[in-house]
């Protein structure tokens, strides 16, 4: 190799340390004197200062590069976000009466207590540990945090590190006819490279993903919502629906009696067939009703047991008396809804993600600044590698910008404004639809209470008429038609009166499900809970 210089050791104009030079050479070129160092391919007559200007020269530029990166970070191009405007409502129409909330009367989370069922609550608090679109809602909440710590990743220099051993030969010396032996070199490298954030798109873009992931917990909490009220609205049709059957079955007593009364009067020839006829057929058709009424608490039973993750094979809930009960909803303002819906908060983070992908786009507008870093040893084989003389390095910047893209920065500016418009259409959709929940389940709350005491009335009239019918019918007065049509009229009643009370509780359901139950923005996590909760939820569904 006498006479020659290695390709990896070749001085170059532009790289300095970089391209392999040793330190007496650098040395050299800072004093303005010949290169001392007795190494293959250095010139040792001439001085290095005529081909490489001195460090202290060289580094001005890349301080000044530095300096104004500093000044710049804090430049954040885009719109600063502001909800979208949206005109509330003072009071809801369907009941005025509701005033603000004090704040005793907040809602509990575990609101289903209300309803005061052991059975309720022990099977609604399995809803968030156990069901499966509850599962799909953490890891999709999970996604949203792992992309929000991408997305701050992003901020920092990423180092790397490079081992590599090379065996290359190529043409040497004057004429490119004589060609050297082949020659291995080796080197180890350590590189960094930090793109510096002058214009704030990566803040921008980690401001999109942490809105993101707002959203997805958000979309977790009101999955469990609304998978929770389903689980209650269930419960409560399966109570009503034992509660039918046993009225039917309890009418089913009453007319095996009746049956056998008909029969002893037909017996005693005081009553037609047809009297045992038309009570044999009563009876027939309301067992059958009480036997159609297990079809529906079947399904339910299903629906109950998916719901909590379980199999239906497995579960089964025990029939028992069950008295329906409608318990309060604490008072809340319209302007509540904003704070208390997790659909709400959802949308309005979304459109806080939209706004964020505005600045992005306009950052791409601006030149993009790099600092790479590389410093290691290159050497040829058999030499010592982690050695000064084989010491290299390089330090610099560098500036990119698009000189021509026909509009495509443009065109994403555009599609995230546009975007930002169909969240903010979306958000004050989504609020003027909880407003329509709330005022539909406030309707239907009034009308059911006014038409259970109605109905209530009708019930016990329905009751004095079959009593008063009966002893009519014994005495002889009045044909067993009339009896029949008398039972049939009480049993409708009270089946109305059970259908109202169910109805009245499904509402109350309904109407606590669009309050948003006990959730509220403030027990959404911030970005350091989110990290740690979401790291865990995966190691524990790992383990599962």
């Amino acid at each position: 190799m006498t006479g020659t210089v290695p390709l990896a050791l070749r001085p170059s104009p532009s790289r300095g340390a970089e391209a392999g030079f040793c330190e007496a050479q650098l040395r050299a070129a800072g004093a303005g004197a010949p290169c001392k160092a007795r190494r293959p391919g250095h010139d040792l007559a001439s001085p290095c200062r005529s081909r490489f200007p001195p460090a202290r020269n060289r580094s001005k530029p890349i301080v000044g590069c530095l300096s104004a990166a500093l000044l710049l970070c804090g430049c954040v191009v885009g719109p600063d976000y502001v909800r979208p405007a949206m005109q509330l409502p003072s009071s809801y129409k369907e009941d005025p009466d509701w005033k603000p909330a004090q704040p005793s009367d907040g809602m509990p989370a575990s609101w289903w207590k209300g309803f005061g069922d052991e059975d309720l609550n022990a099977l609604a608090s399995q809803v968030a540990a156990a069901n499966q679109d509850v599962r799909v809602a953490e890891a999709n909440y999970r996604q949203a945090t792992a992309l929000a710590r991408q997305a701050f990743a992003a901020l920092f220099p990423i180092v790397s590190l490079d081992a590599s051993a090379t065996r290359s030969q190529g043409a040497t010396g004057a004429t490119a006819a004589r060609s050297a032996g082949p020659a291995t070199f080796e080197s180890v490298t350590v590189g960094a490279s930090w793109e510096i954030d002058l214009w704030g798109g990566l803040r921008r873009s980690l401001e999109a993903a942490r809105a993101n992931a707002s959203a997805s917990a958000a979309d977790l909490a009101g999955t469990t919502l609304s998978l929770q009220g389903q689980l209650v609205s269930d419960y409560l049709a399966l109570r009503v629906a034992d509660e039918q059957r046993r009225l039917l079955e309890d009418a089913v007593v009453d007319y095996e009696k009746s049956l056998q009364l008909t029969e002893s009067r037909y017996r005693a020839g005081v009553a037609a067939r047809t009297d045992v006829a038309q009570a044999q057929a009563q009876l027939e058709v309301t067992r059958a009703q009480a036997i159609d009424v297990q079809i529906s608490r079947a399904q339910l039973e299903h629906a109950i047991a998916a719901l909590t993750g379980k199999n239906p094979e497995d579960f089964s809930i025990n029939q028992r008396p069950y008295e329906v009960r409608v318990p309060p909803v604490p008072p809340m303002l319209p302007s509540a809804l904003l704070e208390r819906r997790p659909d709400v908060a959802a949308a309005e983070r979304r459109a806080a993600a939209a706004n964020a992908q505005i600045g992005v786009a306009q950052a791409a507008f601006f030149p993009t600044l790099t600092l790479d870093a590389t410093g290691g040893y290159s050497a040829p084989s058999g030499k010592s590698l982690f050695s000064v003389p084989y010491r290299v390095w390089s330090l610099g910047p560098s500036l990119a910008e698009k000189l021509f893209d026909a509009g495509a920065r443009s065109a994403a500016r555009e599609q995230a404004v546009d975007a930002f418009d169909a969240s903010a259409a979306t958000y004050r959709k989504t609020v003027l639809a909880a407003l329509q929940n709330v005022e539909d389940n406030l309707a239907s709350l009034r009308i059911l209470a006014q038409e259970s005491v109605v109905q209530a009335g009708a019930v016990k009239a329905a009751q004095e008429s079959l009593a008063l019918t009966i002893s009519q019918y014994k005495g002889g007065t009045v044909s067993y038609l009339n009896v029949i049509t008398a039972q049939t009229t009480e049993l409708s009643s009270r089946q109305n009166a059970l259908s109202i009370d169910g109805r009245r509780a499904a509402a109350v359901v309904a109407l606590i499900e669009a309050l948003g139950g006990g959730w509220d923005v403030s027990q959404q996590p911030s970005s350091v809970q989110s990290t740690a909760a979401s790291s865990q939820q995966a190691s524990a569904q790992r383990a599962q």
